[in-house]
Order: structure tokens, then C-alpha cells, then sequence
């Protein structure tokens, strides 16, 4: 693959709210909280934050599996902060959690898997150079793997 692209439309419907279309994948709206907008849909930040911890989950699964492993069913959540940069509002930091279905027990060679999953994450080592990103792998027990807090 030589220099992959894509490409996104965006239209803007009213006020703040825009549809998204994602060709072939459908369309979603999106919308600014009150009081801009009338928060009909996630504004670009929790797109952002859904973004880069969609990269990180599909980046652990990829790992582990090419390992032969079960990540079971895995789940993530995002926490994003935001704070006046020069005086404009900035996305400075984001924290994701992982969660695997599975057991870290049950997961070969699952050290090797943390130490390095996260550098084939695109959308998150493209956004790190803005926003800190920490990530906490935690296991179905709720165990913590590994944290970057």
C-alpha cells in the first residue's frame, strides 16, 4: 500500500450541525453543545476521543491476535480534557481505557504485546505530537495491565 488516503464530505445543515459522509460507510451528523449548537449529535472533540481509542482497540486486538490470542470482547472508554491554550480552547489531554474480555493470563506473550501495540496505532501516535495520550489496558477482571498515567 503506497501512501494511503481517504476522504470525508462534510455538509453544513444548520447552525453547527453538519452531516458526514463517509461514502460506502453511511453518514452520521454531527452538532456543538448548547450553546452554540443544539447538541444533536458528538461535536469534532468526541469524535477525536472516539478516533484514537478505536485506533488503540483495533491496534491491542491486532496484536494479540497475531499471536494467536483472544482478546475476548474488548471495550474502551475516553476521558477528554480541555483547556484554554493561548486563549483558545484545545483538546490537551485524553485518557483511554482498554478493556480485553479475556483473562491476562490466558494471552501468550501478552508484555511483548503491550510494549508495542500502541506504536501501530496511526490516529493516536498522529494526534500525540498536540495531545498527551495515556492509555490503561485492563483485563475482564478489571486487573490493570499496563497504564501510561
Amino acid at each position: 500500500m503506497e501512501n494511503p488516503s481517504f476522504e470525508v464530505k462534510l455538509e453544513l445543515i444548520d447552525n453547527y450541525k453538519f452531516e458526514i459522509d463517509f461514502g460506502d460507510f453511511g453518514q452520521i451528523m454531527t452538532d456543538e453543545p448548547e450553546p452554540l449548537g443544539e447538541g444533536d449529535g458528538p461535536n469534532p472533540s468526541r469524535l477525536l476521543g472516539a478516533a484514537v481509542a478505536n485506533c488503540l482497540a483495533a491496534s491491542l486486538m491486532f496484536a494479540i491476535r497475531k499471536y494467536k490470542g483472544d482478546p475476548g470482547k474488548v471495550s474502551a472508554k475516553v476521558k477528554g480534557d480541555m483547556e484554554r491554550v493561548d486563549g483558545r480552547w484545545r483538546v490537551t489531554h485524553l485518557f483511554v481505557e482498554l478493556a480485553l474480555g479475556n483473562r491476562a493470563a490466558a494471552i501468550d506473550k501478552l508484555d511483548r504485546i503491550l510494549g508495542q501495540f500502541e506504536d501501530f496505532c496511526v490516529v493516536t501516535q498522529s494526534v500525540r505530537s498536540g495531545i498527551e495520550v495515556a492509555v490503561t489496558i485492563l483485563d475482564e477482571d478489571g486487573l490493570v495491565l499496563s497504564s501510561s498515567e
